[in-house]
């Protein structure tokens, strides 16, 4: 059979992307990329810190993420984004701007952090207060709440799970649960984030969306906007305020169900496959506040 009308693959365009080396995500990552992109990833050398602030500064210093960029010049990315939020918080603002020139130095393409795709985001959603949910410790958590004050927005509220290992087990049910926690009642919080590239959430955004009536978003979502905007390519995320305009939140509409928000639908968090029937046991949760 002959297949040369075909003419080979489409054109696609790259974006490096440097983990640390306990990421276990790439999948999610992948739902926010349309088809003409592809994902090239490297992640930091391993070392036998638990998720911590040491472990923060350890996957962010300068040599290694030198190192990891100089790995993808070889296929020419357009972009590198570094995808760790505690990464790059741990050194505040001017550590966020730092790596950035860091990787770009290296690399010679524009570079994104996670970090610093969080207050783009907020930016481009006119946030100045918002709520936070975090796997972390409370340590970790504090540094990045010191780091969103110190870039002018105020903290309203946070919930976090005080995990050391395996994040990215925690089931989409423990995410929302921390999320009402975060954001107790209606007006509580301009937007919420979800921190942490290891911790699913591509699924429960839009429910959040509906449910708390403000824009949720969250650390691998603002990675790759962020990393796709560089490109001058939005974002898939259908139903996601950051993605997808028509999602804003508006006004209030009544259905035979109770309210809903304009532009938001989905099925209940409950609902949503892969949404277990309570926390997972194996997992140490330390404690939340």
């Amino acid at each position: 059979m002959d297949i040369s009308f075909l003419g080979g693959p489409a054109p696609q365009r790259g974006v490096g992307v440097v983990a640390p080396f306990d990421f276990a995500l790439d999948r999610e990552l992948w739902r926010w990329v349309p088809d003409e992109v592809s994902l090239h990833m490297t992640r930091t050398p391993f070392v036998p810190v638990e998720v911590s602030l040491d472990l923060a500064r350890m996957v962010s210093e300068h040599e290694t993420l030198g190192e990891a960029v100089r790995t993808l010049n070889a296929i020419a990315p357009e972009v590198v984004a570094y995808a760790c939020t505690s990464g790059s918080f741990v050194g505040g603002v001017a550590g966020e701007r730092a790596m950035c020139e860091a990787m770009t130095w290296a690399g010679a393409v524009p570079s994104v952090t996670t970090s610093g795709a969080l207050l783009d985001a907020l930016a481009e959603l006119g946030v100045r207060r918002v709520a936070l949910v975090t796997p972390y410790t409370v340590s970790v958590t504090r540094a990045l709440e010191a780091y969103i004050a110190e870039a002018g927005v105020a903290v309203t509220g946070c919930a976090f799970m005080g995990l050391t290992r395996h994040i990215w087990k925690v089931p989409y049910r423990d995410v929302a649960d921390m999320a009402r926690q975060a954001v107790p009642a209606e007006g509580a919080a301009d937007a919420l984030f979800i921190s942490c590239t290891n911790l699913p959430t591509y699924d429960v955004i839009p429910q959040l969306e509906a449910e708390l009536r403000i824009p949720v978003i969250s650390a691998n979502q603002v990675t790759m906007w962020a990393a796709l905007r560089r490109l001058g390519t939005p974002a898939v995320g259908p139903y996601q305020a950051l993605t997808d305009p028509s999602a804003r939140i508006g006004p209030v509409v009544p259905g035979p169900a109770g309210p809903a928000v304009a532009g938001s639908v989905g099925p209940a968090v409950a609902d949503m496959p892969g949404v277990s029937d309570g926390p997972d046991t194996d997992q140490q949760q330390e404690g939340w506040t």
